[in-house]
């Protein structure tokens, strides 16, 4: 199984989100590999945050070469960042070719995309092109706010447009209690509008902290149903 984990901007909290799906799948038995093709803002010494993330979720034991292909330091698009690095675009080719190895290996890979689906990652080449080329299910990560309704049904018709599977639409750091109308009422509005593509929610989770690989609340939400449910 591919899942392509995109969102309807950046900083929506794709990462979280897939590696949650990661623990989840392993909470049902499944060997759960990761790809993030590209991860910039990894700063000088090229870290990728994102990636040691999904690694430390999956427990995979792949190595963040092969998780993350393509580094940035520079918080940019990756086609712009390779501009301005002086670095070879991304390859997709050699994507597809890393992403068979993985899934040799793996019951299920979960792909990070980077930012939403029109973000350029090469000449030509966007997110959502990759999600294609990889024939991979997109679950579309949104932020539960003023404004994500627009920005998710943008994000899933242009998918559509573009021949992707929809699986599913998350609606992240959902908080219905504390953040007002918006947010009761928005997963509700955006499943009526949407067709056929079911909606979840996911509540903040405190003591998180991505950059340092702590789950806090993270661990105690039943990711093995969402799962269940992508199946």
């Amino acid at each position: 199984m591919r899942l392509f984990i995109t969102g309807t901007d950046t900083g929506v909290g794709k990462t979280v989100i897939a590696g949650g799906l990661a623990m989840g799948f392993r909470k049902l038995d499944k060997r759960v590999g990761v790809l993030k093709p590209a991860e910039s803002g990894c700063g000088e010494a090229l870290h990728p945050q994102d990636g040691t993330f999904l690694r430390f979720c999956a427990d995979s034991g792949q190595s963040l070469s092969e998780i993350v292909p393509y580094l940035y330091a520079l918080p940019l698009a990756p086609a712009v960042a390779a501009i301005e690095e002086s670095k070879p675009e991304i390859d997709p080719c050699h994507l597809i070719n890393l992403l068979n190895i993985i899934e040799e290996n793996y019951d299920t890979v979960i792909v990070e995309g980077a930012g939403g689906l029109l973000v350029p990652m090469g000449s030509g080449l966007t997110c959502g092109d990759l999600a294609k080329i990889f024939n991979a299910s997109l679950v579309v990560v949104a932020r539960p706010n003023l404004g994500t309704i627009n920005h998710t049904l943008l994000t899933v018709r242009v998918a559509k447009a573009m021949g992707l599977k929809v699986k599913a639409v998350v609606i992240n750091q959902h908080d219905p209690k504390g953040g007002g109308l918006e947010q009761r009422s928005n997963p509700e509005v955006i499943m009526k509008m949407l067709d056929n593509v079911p909606v979840y929610t996911v509540p903040p989770f405190n003591d998180l902290v991505v950059e340092k690989c702590e789950l806090g609340e993270m661990k105690k939400f039943p990711w093995e149903r969402l799962t269940e449910a992508l199946l």
